[in-house]
C-alpha cells in the first residue's frame, strides 16, 4: 500500500514542478539594457533630440518593461514611445500603438508609417480606433499600457473618458500596469486649461484613473521641474515643463 501513495506523492510533486516552470518565463522575463536601447545607432536623429527633454531611459526604467511583453500604446502618433517600447519587449513581444483615425488622416498617418518601416517596428501593430473603445476585441489579458502626454488632449474632446478608462481596466491582465505621464497643471484647475495650455491638473487624472479600479503603486520625479510656473502653453516653453508620471495597477 506504500508503493501507490509515494507514486501519487511523485507524480503530484512532478505536476508542481511542470507548473513552476510554466509560469517561469513570465516571472523571470529579462530586463533589457534601457540605455542601449535609447542609444542604439539606428534610431533616427530627431528621435535623439526628442530624448533630451524626456529622458526616456529613466522612463523605460519606471516602467519597468521587460522581453516579451504585450503592450498597448495609447495615442502613439507619430511612435517615438512605441518604438522605444517594441525595442525594449524585443521579437517575442508586441505593442499595439492605438490611434483615434481622426489623428492618423490629419496628423501623423505618413510619420507613423516612415516609422513603421523601421526593423525595429516589426512587432507593432497600429490600432486605429477611439479613445473610448481603444482595445480590439481579440486583444486581452495585457501586460501594461502608456498613456503618454495624451490624457490631457481626450478631456476637451467628445470622449467618453469614464468608458476609456474601465476599457482599458479590462484590458490589462490582473498585476498588470497602467503608466500615465502629461504637462502639470496648477492644482486646482482640474481639466479647465487642457485645451489653452495643453495641462492638465494631476490630481484630477488620478481621481479619474482611480475611478476605474486602477491603483497607484508608484510616482516618476525624474521629469518634475518646479521652476516651471505651469500658467503657460507647453510649446516653445522658457524654462522646462513640469511633468508627472504615474503608475497604476490593476489589483492582481
Amino acid at each position: 500500500m506504500t508503493r501507490p501513495k509515494r507514486c501519487a506523492a511523485t507524480i503530484g510533486l512532478f505536476v508542481v514542478s511542470l507548473l513552476v516552470t510554466a509560469r517561469a518565463p513570465a516571472q523571470d522575463a529579462k530586463m533589457p539594457d534601457y540605455q542601449a536601447i535609447v542609444s542604439a545607432p539606428d534610431r533616427s536623429d530627431a528621435d535623439h533630440q526628442t530624448d533630451q527633454r524626456r529622458e526616456p531611459a529613466k522612463m523605460l526604467s519606471f516602467i519597468g518593461v521587460k522581453e516579451g511583453m504585450s503592450v498597448l500604446d495609447m495615442e502613439a502618433n507619430a511612435g517615438y514611445s512605441t518604438e522605444l517600447l517594441a525595442r525594449a519587449v524585443g521579437p517575442a513581444g508586441k505593442v499595439y500603438a492605438q490611434d483615434p483615425g481622426f489623428i492618423v488622416e490629419r496628423y501623423v498617418k505618413d510619420k507613423f508609417d516612415n516609422r513603421a518601416k523601421s526593423p525595429a517596428m516589426k512587432n507593432v501593430v497600429h490600432v486605429i480606433r477611439d479613445f473610448d473603445d481603444p482595445i480590439p476585441p481579440d486583444v486581452s489579458g495585457l501586460d501594461l499600457i502608456t498613456f503618454f502626454y495624451a490624457y490631457h488632449d481626450v478631456t476637451y474632446m467628445p470622449v467618453d473618458r469614464a468608458k476609456m478608462n474601465v476599457k482599458m481596466f479590462a484590458a490589462l491582465k490582473p498585476g498588470g500596469f497602467l503608466v500615465v505621464a502629461d504637462h502639470s497643471a496648477k492644482p486646482g484647475t482640474g481639466t479647465t486649461v487642457s485645451k489653452t495650455l495643453h495641462r492638465i491638473d494631476e490630481a484630477t487624472l488620478r481621481q479619474e484613473i482611480e475611478a476605474a479600479g486602477f491603483k497607484l503603486v508608484d510616482e516618476g520625479d525624474f521629469l518634475h521641474h518646479p521652476e516651471d510656473p505651469r500658467d503657460v502653453p507647453v510649446f516653445h516653453p522658457a524654462v522646462p515643463v513640469d511633468e508627472f508620471v504615474l503608475k497604476f495597477q490593476k489589483p492582481a
